[in-house]
């Protein structure tokens, strides 16, 4: 619970603003889970560490983390009795994509993988007793391959530059493909697999800029909760209510739903997530009152003693930081306030009641701004 706070904390004060969104994105492709606090730290900090890196060394780098050792059971894949989680997965959701590969590439990939474990310190080791030393042959070709050896053959595949584009693309410009796009994103990261300038391309692209990537994509409840705090920025004082607000928005940090990961878009919305959504400008910049009783009882971090705590409602203790947004938007009218805020279109209904509402105090229309169902795009 530390740790997720921790991390959402500097998710609101970034030092690196792009290489906080890109570990955001990273920790939903290279999804990952563990009891053990030092290896998510590890995993973590290597999340950051490379996710504007070379995208060939960072899929090395993540099969051999502890963390991940043991989430895909790949701790248990020895040449006696091969483990085929990670070989599976690896093409499925880390690199190429669904009908990519078969079963018996599947079976290849894990020979070529047993022998990986780690130290209770969390050092990666190679065991040469549990490796399979015997030839192999993945995608058409044959050898004595090892982890690293797969995953340079799975990169040589165009797919694999295809399939991380898409996925770049859905998230930072439209769900939507265009496939036009894509090929060019494609021509770029297919080259080096450099990601750093993989971004660059897309972010300085004149499309990325273009109408109809503008407002159309459904913020994640995290980018939901930073975009709050970048217009008025304020702290949840207390560990778990940081949590508990993850919770009922759908979007728990370092708690993700399975390997897949957590699907994004519309499955962000349904009735319950869009009244809590609509109601938290106000209660987390105004000290308004949060229903717990809609938390559910699924497994969380919170302990069963933390929700027998809890009353039906309380109040989440926050305090924001008014001065900076005064400071920040002191020359601009409520008016103005509207476009630098919502970046979608407004429909009808919306304008004519923001328009009556002009002479609002700027604190009072700034939470209203961020109430709005526009609000929730970007």
């Amino acid at each position: 619970m530390e740790l997720s706070a921790a991390w959402f904390q500097r998710l609101n004060n970034p030092s690196e603003i792009l290489r906080e969104k890109m570990t955001l994105f990273w920790a939903n492709h290279f999804v990952c889970e563990n009891k053990n606090i030092l290896y998510v730290q590890s995993y973590h900090n290597m999340l950051r560490k490379n996710a504007l890196g070379n995208f060939r060394d960072f899929t090395k780098i993540v099969s051999k983390e502890p963390a991940m050792l043991a989430y895909l059971n790949n701790k248990q894949n020895k040449k006696k009795s091969p483990n085929e989680n990670f070989a599976r997965e690896l093409m499925e959701l880390f690199t190429l994509g669904q009908d990519q590969y078969t079963e018996h590439d599947i079976k290849e990939s894990a020979r070529s993988f047993t022998g990986y474990n780690h130290t209770y310190k969390g050092e990666f080791i190679f065991k040469e007793k549990q490796h399979d030393h015997n030839e192999k042959t993945f995608f058409g070709k044959s050898g004595n391959f090892n982890g690293d050896d797969i995953i340079d053959i799975i990169l040589q595949k165009e797919q694999c530059a295809r399939f991380i584009s898409e996925k770049i693309y859905t998230y930072f410009v439209n769900e939507n493909i265009n496939k036009k796009h894509i090929d060019e994103m494609v021509a770029v990261f297919y080259k080096d697999y450099n990601i750093e300038k993989l971004m660059r391309f897309v972010l300085l692209s004149k499309w990325f800029y273009e109408d109809e990537n503008i407002g159309t994509k459904i913020k994640s409840p995290i980018e939901f909760l930073v975009g709050i705090n970048t217009v008025v920025p304020y702290k949840i004082e207390k560990t778990r209510q940081i949590i508990l607000v993850q919770r009922l928005l759908g979007q728990i940090l370092m708690n993700p739903p399975n390997v897949a990961g957590w699907k994004t878009g519309r499955n962000w919305i349904d009735s319950n997530t869009i009244v809590t959504r609509l109601r938290l400008p106000s209660v987390l910049l105004n000290n308004a009152e949060i229903a717990y009783s809609e938390i559910g009882d699924e497994e969380t971090m919170i302990t069963d003693f933390d929700k027998r705590k809890l009353r039906k409602k309380a109040f989440v203790k926050v305090s924001a930081d008014w001065n900076s947004f005064e400071e920040n938007y002191k020359n601009n009218s409520n008016k103005e306030l509207v476009h630098q805020i919502i970046t979608s279109k407004i429909n009808t209904g919306t304008k004519e009641m923001l328009e009556r509402n002009q002479q609002l105090y700027k604190h009072d229309f700034v939470v209203q701004l961020m109430s709005l169902p526009e609000y929730q795009l970007c």
